[in-house]
């Protein structure tokens, strides 16, 4: 199912959402923590639903709007649809080779949800040093052996 949503994107702190009444929510299906896919006016972006002061939002952060290409204070016209694609994670190569050099722990890591991944990931990914980014490593994986401690 499609929707067609037509707002004003409000002002809510540094950000703001397009806000889905429950009867869209149902009608779009997935539950109101759906992952979707927003496209307006030829720009999409992948975004999940979330709940927030008993609102169902589609939350649109500084980064989202401009993958979209709108503001806050802007009227807009948002197609949205579920996203069915699974959101793969980039593995840089060193962590993928930490990882694969036990299969335990790159077994624990394909089991973490896709949010932890691409929290691990982006840790490593965002060290300025060489000697951080090893040392992240080193930590992810030493973190991944010890069940219960991801």
């Amino acid at each position: 199912m499609t929707l067609h949503v037509r707002t004003v994107l409000p002002k809510n702190g540094p950000a703001t959402a397009i806000e889905l009444t429950d009867e869209q929510v149902e009608d779009l299906g997935g539950g109101k923590r759906a992952a979707v896919v927003v496209t307006i006016d030829g720009r999409t972006a992948r975004l999940r639903l979330g709940v927030m002061g008993g609102r169902t939002l589609i939350g649109l952060s500084k980064a989202a709007r401009a993958e979209l290409g709108v503001e806050i204070g802007d009227e807009v016209d948002a197609q949205i649809d579920l996203d069915g694609e699974e959101r793969a994670i980039e593995v840089p190569e060193d962590l993928g080779r930490a990882l694969d050099a036990e299969p335990q722990v790159r077994a624990a890591f394909d089991a973490l949800a896709p949010s932890r991944r691409k929290e691990m990931v982006r840790s490593v990914v965002e060290a300025k040093k060489a000697e951080t980014r090893e040392k992240r490593i080193a930590s992810a994986v030493d973190s991944l052996r010890s069940p219960g401690s991801v």
